[in-house]
């Protein structure tokens, strides 16, 4: 049978009725922020105003620098690549159990998008950049652990905050933060939104994204093709290659080729661009393993150089028992209120794959029910708002009362 809130915990949980209006003005005022991955400015000032939303929680706050990112660009050359700086807050690390929460102030939305302001698309249902993914998700957070500070259960659980710049570039400029606290910790909890039925995200596919810089050798088309070593050619076979390795627990997406020029030149450096999705990490040791040996075949039939950037940033995230044990307790906790917890696989990705590759069990969909993510149709649904911070409040309170073992 599960266990009705105590009244203890319902007299916290209490303190969260009528909090829509004000997680909602959150929403739509770090909605009103552009903060596209790439906006460096803008991810400036939403770092700024969330380390200000969240001072009044305590603990020990600090804008973190993004460790070194490089990447290729459309000439095949490596270069640094800049990421925002990302929010890190630490209460009670001295405490037995440590939770881990983490989110991203960054969107898909560049600067210049069109998509910048939101609109009521109906009472309940809020459409804007970011409203889902996840400006109202860090907005269930901060109700929640606020809720949970003013508990007489706070003392006995110590908490992380991760509010990264680069979770939908892969984070690759915030992995280590997530990773190093995700050690210190026993489990987490992150903020993407759960689907409109309010269904999350159980087993994840993993991702990676990758770059070949193909070097070849220029020659007159016309006076002497066979001195020419097409780079562009080469690209294009390396991009069959690879989408052939496509199989039920493996997809392959060519997504891009840079590089040629006039007709009347033999093309000497292209750059092929793509992804590979694994659902299991024999799949991804599997995809690893080709990318080598494809990558050497082609470039002996074709007498080019190829140079590989990148790498799987995103593990698969299998639902075993480990990860189960802690959705069951999320099960719990919403049928306490009243909500029907379900999940099912996605092949998309978040912080919560790296987090898992550490032995971390995490559930990483506990943001408001939204949707459209991605789009400029991204909507959430306003009145998840309340039923949301409520779950995480409870489920906080639960574990500092039973703790965790990893």
């Amino acid at each position: 049978m599960v266990a009705i809130p105590t009244p203890a915990e319902a007299a916290v949980l209490a303190g969260l009725d009528g909090m829509r209006p004000v997680m909602l003005a959150n929403t739509l005022a770090w909605a009103a922020i552009n903060s596209g991955s790439r906006n460096l400015a803008g991810l400036g000032v939403m770092a700024e105003t969330l380390a200000a939303a969240f001072a009044r929680l305590g603990g020990t706050a600090a804008l973190v620098d993004p460790a070194p990112v490089t990447a290729i660009d459309a000439q095949g050359r490596e270069t640094s690549l800049a990421h925002g700086r990302n929010l890190h807050i630490i209460c009670r690390p001295e405490a037995p159990v440590r939770v881990l929460l983490t989110g991203h102030m960054d969107t898909v939305f560049a600067a210049d998008h069109p998509f910048q302001t939101c609109h009521w698309i109906d009472a309940d249902t809020l459409n804007g950049p970011g409203t889902a993914d996840m400006k109202g998700g860090i907005a269930v957070m901060l109700a929640a652990l606020t809720a949970f500070e003013a508990s007489p259960f706070a003392a006995s659980l110590g908490w992380e905050v991760i509010i990264n710049s680069d979770e939908e570039v892969s984070s690759p400029g915030s992995t280590p933060l997530l990773t190093a606290a995700a050690h210190r910790c026993h489990l987490g909890l992150t903020y993407e939104p759960a689907l409109p039925d309010g269904t999350l995200a159980g087993a994840r596919k993993g991702s990676g994204n990758f770059s070949a810089a193909i070097t070849g050798r220029a020659a007159h088309a016309g006076r002497e093709p066979e001195n020419g070593r097409n780079a562009i050619l080469a690209a294009a076979d390396l991009a069959l290659r690879l989408k052939a390795l496509t199989a039920e627990d493996l997809s392959v997406n060519p997504a891009k080729i840079d590089g040629g020029g006039p007709n009347n030149i033999v093309p000497d450096s292209a750059v092929l661009r793509w992804n590979m999705r694994p659902s299991t990490p024999a799949a991804q040791a599997r995809a690893e393993a080709a990318i080598a040996a494809l990558v050497a075949a082609v470039a002996a039939a074709h007498d080019v150089t190829i140079h590989v950037h990148g790498s799987f940033a995103r593990p698969p995230k299998p639902l075993d028992a480990h990860q189960l044990r802690l959705f069951h307790l999320v099960r719990d906790c919403g049928a306490a209120l009243g909500l029907p917890i379900g999940w099912r696989d996605t092949g998309g990705v978040c912080d919560g794959n790296n987090l898992a590759a550490t032995g971390l069990a995490v559930v990483d969909t506990l943001g408001p029910r939204g949707g459209a993510i991605h789009s400029a149709e991204e909507f959430l649904c306003a009145d998840s708002l309340e039923e949301r911070a409520k779950l995480s409040a409870l489920l906080l309170m639960r574990v500092a009362q039973t703790g965790w073992a990893r």
